[in-house]
């Protein structure tokens, strides 16, 4: 488990805390004390908060879920439905649940749009990497050379008919770990609702959603996390009504050598971590799933390519944090973020 991530978790826990409601003078009733679960699911630290409605049930259909949606989608584990596709690989098609075809389609259109800076099938460059895990180190040139060789999104063959994934070539390997998570968000917050629960909080590892409408009738408020502290500092808020908000950045996952960060979010054309001046984007959009596809491409992209696919895509907003504390942002994101860390600027 990364301590990193579970400071970027509290940090915006701490942060959708501090607008709970405080009294019931603007609401139609009192509101009802938060209540909240936490388990380890997804490779990260879970909450799940009921602020209206909700029972132990609904908790447990909520984490249900998570887990099946984990066995499911995992690189790691041995059985899922992403391992049986690449011990397929230039051999078979493989069966698998609409769940992980959902996602798997929704991280290629993204590999699109985004011209291949995301791109789910670095997975074998994602573990020769092994960034966060127990083998992470800086690989040899051959070895990212071989990785890159076998990531190819032309190579990953759908078979809607029939539920099917193909990889074309042996040796190929998707990776979800920068979408799962979202679609993950997005199914917690169906059940939420459909359980009965009227207002709540979904956080995978510092993916947010909030959900339904506050007690009190006022905005949700979520923490942007400040990446240069450890300390779980926010530097801005995004106050809007129910929305997603997922935030990439160096700070999430990383080791350092020779005085030299390496972070998780690698580039698809030279094999190593990006370096392009940014050091993390949050993004802002109804959809999880959306929003995390989208915070990993954008920051693949780069401020300028970033955000100008961030304009072209309705309903999605963008904040973007570069190495010198400048903050830039999407055309309708000045509404929804303000500032409070008086040692950023925002660029224009």
């Amino acid at each position: 488990m990364n301590s990193r991530k579970i400071r970027v978790t509290l940090l915006l826990f701490v942060a959708l805390v501090a607008s709970l409601p405080m009294s019931a003078c603007a609401a139609s009733r009192p509101p009802a004390e938060p209540r909240r679960r936490t388990e380890l699911q997804l490779g990260t630290v879970c909450t799940i908060t009921f602020m209206d409605g909700g029972d132990e049930a609904a908790f447990d259909a909520v984490f249900a879920r998570l887990a099946e949606i984990h066995a499911r989608m995992s690189a790691q584990e041995p059985g899922s439905e992403l391992s049986r596709i690449a011990d397929a690989a230039g051999k078979s098609p493989v069966a698998v649940s609409p769940d992980t075809f959902a996602v798997i389609e929704q991280a290629l259109r993204y590999a699109e749009l985004s011209g291949g800076a995301f791109d789910p099938t670095i997975g074998p460059l994602v573990r020769l990497w092994d960034i966060g895990g127990d083998g992470e180190r800086i690989p040899s040139a051959p070895e990212i050379e071989a990785a890159l060789a076998l990531a190819d999104r032309k190579s990953v063959i759908l078979d809607k008919a029939k539920g099917t994934v193909f990889l074309a070539k042996a040796g190929m390997r998707l990776d979800l770990g920068a979408i799962a998570k979202g679609y993950a968000a997005d199914e917690a917050a169906r059940i939420m609702l459909e359980r009965g629960v009227r207002a709540g909080i979904v956080d995978l590892g510092g993916n947010i959603m909030t959900v339904g409408r506050k007690p009190d009738g006022t905005p949700w408020r979520v923490g942007v996390q400040n990446p240069f502290s450890d300390r779980g500092e926010y530097l801005g808020i995004v106050a809007s009504e129910a929305k997603t908000v997922v935030t990439s950045g160096v700070y999430e996952r990383f080791f350092e050598e020779g005085g030299r960060r390496y972070h998780h979010i690698l580039s698809t054309v030279g094999g190593y971590p990006v370096e392009n001046g940014l050091w993390a984007v949050s993004i802002i959009a109804d959809r999880s799933i959306d929003a995390d596809g989208l915070s990993t491409s954008v920051f693949a992209l780069g401020l300028e390519k970033g955000r100008a696919l961030v304009e072209s895509l309705a309903g999605i907003e963008a904040v973007f944090i570069d190495a010198d504390k400048k903050i830039y942002l999407s055309s309708g994101a000045s509404k929804l973020f303000t500032l409070t860390d008086g040692a950023f600027t925002l660029a224009d």
